[in-house]
């Protein structure tokens, strides 16, 4: 299957192609920050818009994981250092702070609610799952090299990863977090967005986002697949 990239020049466009194209629902799709202005200088966005933005980064993540995946099927050496970078960021940033506020800011409203709860119970299982294989990769790939049954155990974590983190991101982008607009009151609405921001400043510095972009830019540059053109 063709991989398709979309270059989001402003976060307006990012949404509206994310919506329709259910973001995570084809092979890969790829976030790359506007040269001018990054989602933490805009005031203005909203909590789910902010979320949408971060699982661009995420899937950058998951191509890169396709990539050493598909190498290393090939009978080629795994590039160790760039899975155990790639795996640090979705510890950091994804796990840690990213689905973290989903954890705190919308799942807990869902329940309250009656609403979705189904979906957010699948999500925070998923969330959990996510973590272990990635604790596994961070352990497996801080080695200076892998055994046989390493490799094959690497390609098993890195398959597992991506077809869950696919699914569930699209559904989030699709059902959840359209959903959550309608759940609280726009007061609440807009104030979570400048806590969502606050929080990031917090955790990562002024700009944490472009910051852990740049992160997975260099990761790209490494493994030669950060320019688009040779894509198509």
């Amino acid at each position: 299957m063709k991989t398709y990239f979309f270059l989001a020049g402003d976060r307006r466009l990012f949404v509206k192609r994310s919506l329709q194209a259910g973001l995570a629902g084809v092979t890969g799709i790829s976030l790359l920050s506007a040269c001018s202005g990054g989602k933490g200088e805009d005031k203005d966005v909203s909590p789910p818009e902010d979320l949408m933005q971060e699982h661009g980064l995420l899937n950058r993540i998951l191509l890169i994981y396709d990539h050493e995946r598909h190498q290393v099927s090939s009978g080629q050496v795994a590039n160790l250092p760039a899975l155990n970078a790639a795996a640090g960021i979705i510890r950091r940033f994804v796990e840690d702070y990213h689905e973290k506020q989903e954890e705190d800011y919308l799942f807990p409203r869902f329940k309250k609610a009656g609403q979705l709860t189904d979906l957010v119970d699948t999500l925070l299982r998923q969330h959990q799952v996510g973590r272990r294989i990635t604790e596994q990769l961070m352990q497996l790939t801080k080695g200076p090299a892998l055994r046989t049954d390493e490799t094959k155990q690497l390609v098993s974590l890195l398959t597992d990863f991506n077809t869950m983190y696919r699914p569930h991101e699209a559904r989030e982008d699709t059902v959840l977090f359209p959903a959550f607009r309608k759940l609280v009151s726009k007061h609440e609405y807009d104030s979570l967005g400048e806590e969502f921001e606050d929080n990031e400043h917090k955790h990562f510095g002024g700009d944490g986002f472009e910051m852990m972009v740049g992160k997975v830019a260099d990761i790209e540059k490494q493994l030669g697949i950060y320019d688009l053109a040779q894509f198509g």
